[in-house]
């Protein structure tokens, strides 16, 4: 199941069933299947305190992935920045829901297995982030 939730912000997710719909053929698109999978909006400052308190992590990031996928069964914790979705998609010319669909398909991505480590990583995730979005503008048409 795939739920929504706001923490210390007010937002609600527009077009939560193409999400849903969406979602589910990104993890089917890679051959695994859908668990729980909760995406968890929220502020800069909230976000950051989770970075320290569960990864010891002292800086903003507009993303962070809570795994508990087992076998071939995705499931997880998305914790998703607006403050920084908004202030990313100012920063790079894009839309607000282009980029955060593109920071959503980012952390199921992350749940499938692919990493962002290095130069090569990078390409591969940029690359699927493209392509799991346009699918996505596909079922929106």
């Amino acid at each position: 199941m795939i739920s929504y939730f706001s923490e210390d912000i007010k937002f609600d997710l527009k077009g939560k069933l193409i999400n849903n719909r969406w979602i589910k053929m990104v993890i089917g698109s890679e051959v695994k299947k859908p668990g729980d999978i909760s995406f968890i909006f929220c502020s800069d400052p909230y976000i950051l305190d989770v970075n320290l308190r569960y990864l010891q992590h002292d800086y903003f990031t507009d993303i962070i992935t809570f795994d508990y996928c087992e076998g071939d069964v995705v499931s997880g914790d998305l914790f998703i920045s607006i403050d920084s979705v908004r202030e990313n998609a100012a920063l790079y010319g894009a839309s607000f829901e282009d980029e955060l669909d593109r920071v959503m398909v980012h952390g199921v991505l992350h749940l499938l297995g692919y990493d962002d480590h290095t130069d090569e990583d990078i390409a591969v995730m940029r690359a699927k982030e493209d392509y799991y979005v346009k699918m996505k503008r596909s079922l929106q048409a």
